[in-house]
């Protein structure tokens, strides 16, 4: 197999038809370790709309269970990647993520914001540091996987095409960006998490290329110092110098899942789909934590 028969195979197929296929193959097999970086950064822009990153501080599943709170969203999100909608694990993920939405008090706009942020931070990341960039039939099946994913989610008002996924994101992200102390309390223990993956010297220095990787209204919402010149040089660089290597190598024989990253520490001896997650502890229905509803909050 040669480097671009993948992307033969691709455009080969129907990307409203076989667009799990598509995005199976870009995920697990073209881009694995990419895609995992630019999720994270999706999960990220998502801290700087108040009505999210105030919530998550709230709930303290971000701030003190981080780790455990990144395990499970990466691995309810990469069952249905691996097994599919219709699948038994993958509707057992899909019933977890909405069980878990469910006991909070979130709009139908945040939800469709932070799908947006899934479909459009890994195009706009691979076109800056991926050893190719994502074809129209790779776009178009994207928009089409969590157009799906949504639709399972019981979010409105979906968005059709990657551009409106765009278009989306940017409006919302100009309109609500902001600054919020919970928000930032947030960001802070995820930078911590990142720099908790590496031995310990290296930690400030992970931070630091973490808030490197930051676009400036990010920055200015969180109210993070913007990196010098030299330290986003030499991030951006080496992403891009691994770029032009990965692009030498042969192509992935098997497929790459998220529950096969070695930032995923939470389940060394495995785990049960059912079980991630959390679970409310009250037995009532509703936010644990005391704030008045949002306008345009969705119904429960």
């Amino acid at each position: 197999m040669k480097r671009y028969d993948r992307l033969k195979e691709i455009q080969r197929l129907d990307p409203e038809r076989d667009f799990l296929r598509i995005y199976r193959i870009t995920a697990t097999y073209e881009f694995p370790w990419d895609i995992a970086r630019a999720l994270e950064l999706a999960l990220y822009r998502t801290y700087a709309v108040p009505s999210i990153g105030r919530l998550l501080a709230e709930t303290a599943e971000l701030t003190d269970r981080a780790q455990k709170r990144y395990d499970d969203t990466a691995l309810l999100l990469d069952t249905v990647v691996e097994h599919g909608f219709e699948s038994d694990p993958g509707r057992t993920a899909i019933r977890r993520i909405n069980q878990m939405h469910r006991n909070y008090d979130i709009s139908n706009d945040d939800m469709r914001y932070v799908l947006c942020t899934f479909v459009v931070t890994p195009k706009r990341w691979l076109d800056s540091y991926g050893w190719r960039r994502l074809s129209d039939h790779e776009l178009r099946a994207c928009a089409a996987y969590y157009r799906t994913l949504g639709a399972h989610m019981g979010i409105k008002d979906l968005p059709e095409t990657y551009e409106d996924f765009e278009r989306t994101l940017d409006t919302y992200e100009a309109e609500r960006f902001g600054w919020d102390e919970g928000g930032r309390r947030v960001s802070d223990a995820t930078l911590d998490l990142m720099g908790s993956w590496y031995p310990r010297p290296l930690a400030p220095v992970a931070r630091k290329a973490a808030l490197a990787l930051l676009d400036d209204s990010l920055l200015r919402t969180f109210r993070y110092e913007r990196p010098g010149s030299v330290t986003r040089h030499l991030t951006h660089g080496a992403l891009r110098l691994r770029a032009r290597a990965v692009r030498l190598l042969p192509p992935r024989t098997t497929p790459h899942f998220a529950r096969q990253n070695p930032e995923i520490k939470g389940y060394p001896d495995g785990y049960e789909v059912s079980e991630l997650g959390t679970f409310p502890t009250s037995g009532i229905r509703g936010c644990p934590v005391p704030h008045e509803r949002r306008p345009g909050a969705a119904a429960e």
